[in-house]
């Protein structure tokens, strides 16, 4: 039974958010062969503001580049 867990920062829409769960699940049936319904996506969404990389927060990033 194939799990998935993505990560990714809030602010994408439902829709989104299903699409990416749609192509996921179609990328594992077609790479390993999966029964569509063992695989298992996970969706976690994080606000910018708990992302950081080299002690800087996407948030932060974003700030930057808009200045």
């Amino acid at each position: 039974m194939p799990f998935i867990s993505v990560t990714v920062t809030e602010g994408r829409s439902d829709e989104q958010l299903r699409r990416l769960i749609t192509e996921l699940t179609e990328a594992t049936v077609r790479a390993i062969d999966a029964p569509k319904q063992n695989v298992r996506v996970v969706i976690h969404e994080v606000p910018e503001t708990h992302w950081a990389a080299g002690d800087v927060t996407i948030q932060e990033r974003k700030a930057k580049a808009n200045d």
